[in-house]
This record gives C-alpha cells, sequence and structure tokens, in this order.
C-alpha cells in the first residue's frame, strides 16, 4: 500500500474518539443546564420583587396624593393608577379638575406562575381567582396590602412568594 493509500483509509475519528467526544458534551450539558434554569428562576424571581415594588410605589404616591383614600378595591384600581383622577379618585380626562395621575403605564403581568394563576396575568382580585395577577384589599380602613396571586408557591430558597 502506498503512502496516499494510507493517508485516504486514516482520514475518519474512530469510534472511541467519538465517544469520547459525546460523553464530554454530556458532561457540559449536565453542568449547564441546571446552572441556566436556576438563572431563568432567578430572573423570575427578581421581575416579581421589581413589579410589586413599582405596584406598590404607584398605589402609596395615589394615596399620598389623595389625602390618604385608598384606591378602589379591585375593580377600579387598575383605572386609578393608569388615567388621570381627581381628589374624590373619579377617573377622568385631564383638565382641572383631573389633575393626579396615571401612576404607571400599564398593571404589569405576574412573572410566576401560582396556584391560582398564570404567568402573564395582568389582573387584580380582591381574593384569589383563576387568571388574576394580584390581591389587593384593604384590612383595615387605613391599610392596603398588594401580593401576587400564587397561593402557597415558594421561590427558590423556599419562600413564598405572598410574602414578598
Amino acid at each position: 500500500m502506498n503512502v496516499a493509500a494510507k493517508s485516504i483509509a486514516r482520514r475518519g475519528f474512530s469510534l472511541i474518539e467519538l465517544v469520547i467526544v459525546i460523553v464530554i458534551i454530556g458532561i457540559i450539558a449536565a453542568i449547564a443546564i441546571p446552572r441556566m434554569s436556576r438563572g431563568s428562576t432567578g430572573a423570575s424571581e427578581s421581575s416579581l420583587r421589581a413589579n410589586l415594588a413599582v405596584m406598590r410605589n404607584a398605589i402609596e404616591l395615589f394615596v399620598t396624593e389623595h389625602e390618604n383614600m385608598i384606591p378602589g378595591v379591585p375593580g377600579a384600581l387598575p383605572d386609578q393608577l393608569m388615567k388621570n383622577t381627581n381628589i374624590a379618585g373619579v377617573v377622568g380626562t385631564t383638565t382641572t379638575e383631573h389633575i393626579y395621575g396615571p401612576y404607571i403605564r400599564e398593571i404589569p403581568e405576574l412573572p410566576v406562575a401560582g396556584e391560582f394563576s398564570q404567568r402573564g396575568s395582568r389582573g387584580i382580585a380582591a381574593a384569589n381567582a383563576a387568571n388574576v395577577g394580584w390581591i389587593f384589599t384593604n384590612p383595615t380602613p387605613n391599610s392596603w396590602v398588594l401580593k401576587p396571586n400564587t397561593g402557597n408557591k415558594k421561590d427558590s430558597r423556599d419562600v413564598l412568594f405572598t410574602d414578598y
């Protein structure tokens, strides 16, 4: 056999070389995939905290500008936060009477799935309901609570989302 025939016969990879490469790729995937999924979980949890902060700040500003009046529970709340209001909290167009707001552009999506809600839900209710992202209540006359509608679901650190 001449030299040219030997080099042509030796061009491919052996079965052992291919198996070693596949095993190495498998090990890398086994390490990388769990880390990537934890990253997306952490991002969703951070997004939930940020959305809660935005909503709570908007509600606080509404309460402050409307002489400690808590916005309507729950039906009027989205309009009261996203549109102009007067001192009584009545929604209207921008006029000399409706000088307050808007406080946010839109109700943020719920970034995590819950027991009662789906990821991406934007609705607000006074109690757990299907496809509602947020629960807004006022347990006492001068207080209010906004929490995600996630029921008993917990985050990656075993903390209830409703405790955020």
